[in-house]
Parts: C-alpha cells; sequence; structure tokens
C-alpha cells in the first residue's frame, strides 16, 4: 500500500477553491465532543461540525452500522428501493405529522426540492383556481435556505447572491417576526412561504409564537403551502425532535438534513400524501438520495435522539450553557443577549464590540475551543446533543480567556 500523500493547512491554499477560509489547524481526529489536529493539539468542540454531529464524532453505535452496511451495499440507485430507506422513511412519518418523504444529500437539496414540490403542486391545482398563475415564493430578509441559484435567491441576504445574477424571478424577500407586512403582501398567487423556526445563519433568532401561528393562517386563506426549513433546528437540536413541535405549528412541506446523518450526507422533505402526489414519476430526482449506507446510518441516529433521555438533556444542557455564558458576560461585560433554542445557541454582541465574533472564535482556537460565528456580531454555539457537562464547562473555561482578550483588546483600540 502506498503511503498518504502528505498535506499541511497550506495544501488548501495551494490546491483547493478560495471559497472558504478555514481555521489554520487541520483536525485528525474526533471522539465524542473532543478533537484532536495534526500536531495532538485537543479542542473541545462547540461547532458540531456546524450543527451536524449530533451525537459527536466517532459515535460507537453508528461505527457499527457504517461497518455492518457497508459490508451489504452502498448504492443501487433510485430504479429499485432498498429496505434502511423504507425503515428510515417509516421512522420518520410515524414520528411527525407527515405521510412521505423524499431523501436527497443536503439541505439546499431538501430546500430546492420543497420549493419545486410547492411549485408543481400550484401548478397541478391550477384548475381549482380557474388557472390563475400561482407562482410566488415568500422568504425572509436574514434566512439561508442554501447554495444553489434557486436556493439562495429565497434566501434573504444579498451577499450570497452578488454577482451571480440574474437570479430566480418570482422571490419576495420580507421582514422577520413581521405579521403585518406579510399579511399585506401575501396573496392567491402566493406558492409558497419558506420560513426557519430559528433563524440559524441570520443570528440565531427564534421565530415568535405569534408570527408562525399567522403564517399558517394566512397560507391557509390564500391556499399557499407553509414550508419549515428545519434544516439545522432539526433531529433533536431544539429540545423536540423537531422545533414546530413546540410551536404548535404544523408545516405542509419540512426539510431536515444536517444532524439527520451526523456527518454522512443526507437530506430530505417530509409532506402530506396531497401534495406529495404532485412529485409524480420523473417530476424530481436525486442520483444518490435515498441509498441504503446513508439511510441506514439516518435511521441509527433517529433511534438514538429521538428518545425522553436526549431531548430532555438537550434542554439541560441549554441551561447550562445558558447559564455559563451569563456567567462570563458578568465579567466582561462583552454579549448583549443570549438567545436561540435547545443546544442552537446565540451570544450577540453589544455594539462597542460589533465586527468581532470572528475575533472570539480565533482567539478561541488558541485555548482549544471549536466555535462558530452567525455574521459578525454573533457567537453561534451548536455542539453535539449528548455532549458531556465537563466538556461545556472546559469549553467555557477557554470561551472566557478569548472574550477576556478579546474585551481588552477592543477596550485598548
Amino acid at each position: 500500500m502506498s503511503q498518504p500523500i502528505a498535506v499541511t493547512r497550506q495544501t488548501f491554499d495551494d490546491v483547493m477553491v478560495p471559497n472558504y477560509a478555514p481555521a489554520q489547524m487541520v483536525p485528525v481526529r474526533g471522539e465524542g465532543s473532543r478533537m484532536w489536529d495534526q500536531q495532538g493539539r485537543e479542542y473541545v468542540d462547540f461547532t458540531g461540525g456546524i450543527a451536524v454531529n449530533a451525537l459527536g464524532h466517532a459515535n460507537p453505535e453508528l461505527v457499527k452500522v457504517i461497518e455492518a452496511q457497508a459490508r451489504k451495499v452502498w448504492h443501487i440507485g433510485n430504479g429499485y428501493t432498498n429496505e434502511p430507506v423504507l425503515r428510515l422513511a417509516k421512522a420518520l412519518t410515524e414520528a411527525t405529522f407527515a405521510d412521505k418523504a423524499f431523501f436527497c444529500n443536503s439541505g439546499l437539496e431538501a430546500n430546492e426540492a420543497a420549493l419545486k414540490l410547492a411549485r408543481r403542486y400550484a401548478y397541478d391545482h391550477a384548475a381549482e383556481r380557474g388557472g390563475k398563475e400561482k407562482s410566488e415564493i415568500i422568504s425572509f430578509y436574514n434566512s439561508f435556505h442554501g447554495r444553489s441559484l434557486f436556493t439562495v435567491s429565497v434566501g434573504g441576504q444579498a451577499k450570497y447572491t452578488e454577482g451571480f445574477g440574474p437570479i430566480p424571478a418570482g422571490i419576495m424577500h420580507l421582514p422577520y417576526n413581521d405579521l403585518k407586512t406579510v399579511e399585506a403582501t401575501i396573496s392567491d398567487a402566493t406558492a409558497a412561504v419558506i420560513v426557519e423556526p430559528v433563524q440559524g445563519e441570520g443570528g440565531v433568532l427564534p421565530a415568535d409564537p405569534s408570527f408562525l401561528k399567522g403564517l399558517r393562517a394566512l397560507c391557509d386563506k390564500h391556499g399557499a403551502l407553509l414550508i419549515f426549513d428545519e434544516v439545522q433546528t432539526g433531529v433533536g437540536r431544539t429540545g423536540t425532535l423537531y422545533a414546530y413541535e413546540q410551536y404548535g405549528v404544523t408545516p405542509d412541506i419540512l426539510t431536515t438534513a444536517k444532524a439527520l446523518g451526523n456527518g454522512y450526507p443526507i437530506g430530505g422533505i417530509l409532506t402530506t400524501n396531497k401534495i406529495a402526489a404532485s412529485f409524480s414519476p420523473g417530476t424530481h430526482g436525486c442520483t444518490y438520495g435515498g441509498n441504503p449506507l446513508a439511510t441506514a446510518i439516518a435511521g441509527r441516529v433517529l433511534e438514538l435522539i429521538n428518545t425522553a433521555e436526549v431531548l430532555n438533556g438537550v434542554k439541560a444542557r441549554h441551561d447550562h450553557f445558558v447559564k455559563g455564558i451569563e456567567g462570563i458576560n458578568a465579567r466582561h461585560g462583552v454579549f448583549a443577549q443570549v438567545r436561540g433554542m435547545g443546544l442552537l445557541i446565540g451570544a450577540v454582541l453589544k455594539p462597542a464590540f460589533a465586527g468581532r465574533a470572528k475575533d472570539i472564535v480565533v482567539e478561541s482556537e488558541k485555548h482549544g475551543l471549536m466555535l462558530l460565528v452567525a455574521g459578525g456580531d454573533v457567537v453561534r454555539f451548536a455542539p453535539a446533543l449528548n455532549i458531556p457537562f465537563a466538556d461545556i464547562d472546559a469549553g467555557l473555561a477557554s470561551l472566557e480567556k478569548a472574550v477576556a482578550t478579546v474585551a481588552a483588546t477592543a477596550k485598548a483600540a
């Protein structure tokens, strides 16, 4: 066997397209909520692979599933079905509002499928409206739904579409949590409203319950479909299997990904029989979607997460995180607010520290902590749902060192 090619962080700059700006350290091994880099330095992981590694790194139960399924069949194409995908679909529909599931590879593909399905459903039911056009999509500023041209256009952040025009038509963006503006804008020409129960990339901002309930009522009034993007909030992240359960609002289509595969690429949509009928054979597809290896892993992830022990543990860890972050803030005064749901938490910087979120992330790395941002002013926490309390405390101790340094630097400036 040949020796592996030697690589370093510099190799990224030499051979990779520069659309990312990764950290200077290169992780090589993970276990639970800990990671080690090429130099053997240890880190507490508060990123969870951006809300993906819900059961931690190298989870032994998932390793068993991967090894077992890898010896059977990895991929067969969608001209055939397979046992793992059927088990996963059955488990998800039994655990949610949905009757039907569709699987793909990522969150963006899930949102693309949901938006296409909504427009196709409107097309199929045009006769009920006398043939009137119904294709408009309402989304919200600071939302994020993926990076394909369609989904990035639906997302409400202009910085992600700049230079990629012309963008698809028929998309409107409105203020988040502003029901009056939606009421004044939505019409019988609206095919769908897509919303995140918690805006993740947009700053870890939860929706007001009255906002989501109002969207449901407006969609019902105008015959539009309500799509919940639960790519980041789903599969236990907020303390229930999906966040819609806590709001008491049932969407027509729900998108899911990230934590569903615990790092193995998978995404999907959940919907009702009536709506699913618009995806008849040939209307949509995905070569790798629902392959046996991905769905075998996701099936076990769902089994492990959808338990009272894990979901109640998320709520307990949320309280522990918030208490710890607020304690750091009491000593250093950098955060204006701590918000979020479950283990999707955002610490919002005060105006005096505007734009310094990335500085805290970089400084935290020096103290053995991996962190996220959500824009320039929010430090984001999305660790494994089963992160040990001892690891939370160790990570918060590192965070405090980083915060202290950034606060001192800001004051000196």
